[in-house]
């Protein structure tokens, strides 16, 4: 089986972005008075949530308080000016091995997308902090979780990446960092290697997981492509 197409998750696998998100949303909350603030193992165990708006909604009903008592997309809004500004500030780097893929996949005449549950305006600044250029013009084709309903572990994002590449699930090889990420993958029918980031290195992958410390251990696609029983 040959392989035409690379798939980047975006927070955790190209950067390590979710400290930066706490930090986004602490001062997101703080600029309003808000007495919440979330610890390091606060954020860990809502990343089980995906999604910023449902993330917020989800801590505001472990507290007993209904979200629907908060402007939750307007806070969410503050959190990603705040997020997009730290990253413009260089608060943010790509993770080991990332854009030696990028420019190992685009030499080998592969497609280069992004599907992630995080919203464009993420991706845009990430990229334009990390890679210099805008996401449009550097990747053949972007899915964002803004323009699904249904966000991991629903294949939904990954199946609007494959529609845009015009590439078939089997042809599709996904870069992940997390459990929810490998099922989010599978279930598009896509064959994932996944190389846990700081914030999941505790989730519990199935024994028959293709998993690396770094993205930087792959060796390039030819390694992807002997790791996985494909050719490039």
């Amino acid at each position: 089986m040959k392989f035409s197409a690379l798939i980047f998750d975006v927070d955790g696998t190209l950067a390590e972005t979710e400290e930066l998100h706490r930090r986004a949303f602490n001062e997101a909350f703080a600029a309003r008075g808000l007495d919440w603030h979330w610890t390091h193992d606060d954020h860990i165990e809502l990343l089980q949530t995906t999604g910023g708006k449902k993330r917020i909604a989800a801590f505001l009903s472990r507290r007993g308080e209904d979200p629907a008592a908060h402007d939750i997309a307007s806070l969410h809004r503050d959190k990603t000016d705040r997020y997009t500004a730290l990253m413009s500030e260089g608060e943010i780097a790509l993770r080991d091995g990332v854009a030696a893929l990028i420019s190992d996949a685009r030499a080998a005449g592969l497609k280069i997308a992004i599907a992630t549950t995080t919203s464009r305006p993420n991706i845009d600044a990430m990229i334009r902090a990390t890679l210099g250029g805008e996401a449009s013009e550097l990747f053949d084709a972007i899915a964002a979780g803004d323009e699904v309903a249904a966000k991991k572990p629903a294949p939904d994002v990954y199946l609007l990446a494959l529609d845009r590449l015009r590439v078939q699930a089997d042809r599709a090889v996904a870069l992940e960092d997390s459990l929810n990420g490998l099922a989010w993958a599978q279930a598009a029918g896509i064959a994932c290697i996944v190389s846990p980031a700081t914030c999941t290195q505790g989730d519990a992958f199935p024994a028959d997981t293709p998993l690396v410390g770094s993205f930087a251990d792959l060796g390039g696609i030819a390694g992807i492509a002997e790791r996985l029983g494909v050719s490039a």
